[in-house]
């Protein structure tokens, strides 16, 4: 596959579905996926260094709404101005699960991971040039640890990448029929170069999916599971495990040590049995506070289909307090596919962005995008204000940015929910004013306009 490091007109991101539901629904989920899965991190990162906050979408060409680019750009924070996007890959898919991510190491070099969904396609490493520089990207010759030797690192799914200071990266991933259909993963490497051997986490039944978290020194996982007698569309449980030195060991929030990988329903990572409340758990985001304590965000069910019949949508919360999990339901929405971020800001008080106000395709993923905000630990919630309104397509996938600056707080997509179309990529700031990022740039660098400037049909 040819690094093509060009640079594109615009930002368009790519559209994308799953499962013909042969319903009024149309699919299982579909919209605009740009900054797709929920089990995919991080989407942009915030320097201090250089005063940008780099981010990454799958993007597509201006002619065809699904044709996957791994695209990559920044936000200039004293000029307020993004440049025209570099287009990395093309992955030769139209499957958004292909999204790259992105990681910035201790020396400023911006890392893109271009994932691949299961094994029939190659995943790929690159680093840029330059520190804090996209303008070109060189293909890393990644090795990883395989009965003592260094093997090409060649296919991750699902990958979540984090710089730990001076440790360098630890990743979380999954790998398929290893031995579980979805097995999860963790693999650390000090350079991006060469490295550890995979470990596996979890294989219960037929496997998770896991969302990640890194704080001083600490990481994390919390995660589902496919029961065997239902199939890969219904996921339940909550299971949590976080490790103090770089994966050697595990344990769950009480400390309880963890033989890895787990293969039982019931073990000590559970946090709670959703399964005997008939209900599936859809992930969609973890912190680690101050004091290293997980707080989980995700949304229950009571099944995959699209529509009201598996409602009430819940948006969920379970925290560690550092004795026990505190389970507290937030708000509710219309999809199990609705995603969006939390963010800790002090002591009790936390936000969350995300579409969880019906949007023009209700029932579909996605919708206008809320800010929430709770200051008694999830315990109540207010809605303080809406982003978007009067949209024309469902806003999805609202991502928080490593160490978010107030001025590019979360990044998300929009676009039609039932069928295909344009997808147009946005960012807010911490006030909650939304900005879109031009489809079409005639300079270098462009300034990008208020949301509610812009909303207008577009056929």
């Amino acid at each position: 596959m040819t690094t093509l490091n060009q640079k594109d007109d615009g930002y368009r991101g790519i559209w994308y579905m799953n499962q013909p539901s042969k319903d009024e629904y149309v699919f299982k989920y579909s919209g605009g996926l740009g900054t797709y899965c929920a089990k995919h991190q991080p989407f942009a990162v915030y320097s201090q260094e250089s005063g940008k906050t780099f981010f990454c979408y799958g993007g597509t060409t201006k002619n065809d709404h699904q044709q996957l680019h791994h695209m990559v750009s920044y936000y200039d924070h004293a000029s307020g101005m993004v440049p025209k996007p570099t287009i990395l890959l093309d992955k030769h898919t139209d499957d958004a699960h292909d999204n790259p991510v992105i990681s910035l190491d201790s020396d400023g070099y911006v890392w893109i991971f271009s994932t691949s969904h299961g094994t029939s396609r190659p995943s790929h490493i690159h680093r840029s040039a330059r520190p804090y520089d996209i303008e070109q990207f060189k293909l890393v010759p990644a090795t990883h640890l395989v009965g003592g030797e260094q093997v090409p690192f060649s296919n991750f799914s699902y990958m979540q990448v984090w710089n730990v200071p001076d440790r360098g990266f630890a990743a979380f991933l999954t790998h398929y029929n290893d031995p579980a259909i979805r097995t999860s993963f963790f693999i650390s490497s000090p350079d991006g170069v060469r490295w550890s051997a995979m470990q596996r986490l979890a294989a219960i039944e037929q496997g998770h999916y896991q969302i990640s978290a890194a704080h001083e020194g600490k990481v994390a996982s919390a995660f589902n599971f496919h029961p065997a007698d239902k199939g890969l569309n219904w996921r339940t449980n909550l299971y949590y495990m976080e490790s103090s030195d770089f994966g050697k060991t595990w344990s769950s929030a009480e400390g309880e040590a963890l033989k890895c990988p787990l293969t039982d329903v019931e073990n000590p990572s559970l946090v709670r049995n959703y399964r005997k409340e008939g209900l599936n758990v859809y992930l969609k985001d973890i912190q680690l506070d101050d004091a290293g304590n997980p707080i989980i965000l995700y949304l229950t069910s009571g099944g995959y289909e699209a529509g009201p019949k598996n409602a009430p949508h819940t948006w969920t919360t379970a925290r560690w307090n550092g004795k026990a999990w505190e389970i507290r339901p937030a708000m509710q929405s219309d999809s199990n596919y609705d995603m969006g971020s939390l963010y800790i800001i002090g002591d009790g008080s936390w936000r969350i962005i995300a579409p969880t106000e019906t949007g023009p395709q209700p029932f579909n993923p996605g919708g206008e995008v809320a800010m929430w905000i709770t200051e008694d630990y999830g315990a109540t919630w207010s809605r303080i204000m809406n982003l978007t309104s009067g949209s024309e397509y469902n806003h999805t996938y609202v991502r928080r940015p490593v160490n978010a600056h107030s001025d590019f707080y979360a990044l998300w997509a929009d676009g039609h929910a039932r069928k295909p179309s344009p997808s147009r990529i946005y960012f807010c700031d911490g006030e909650g004013n939304a900005r879109i990022l031009p489809e079409e740039i005639t300079g270098d660098f462009v300034q990008p306009l208020r949301a509610a400037d812009t909303d207008k049909p577009r056929g």
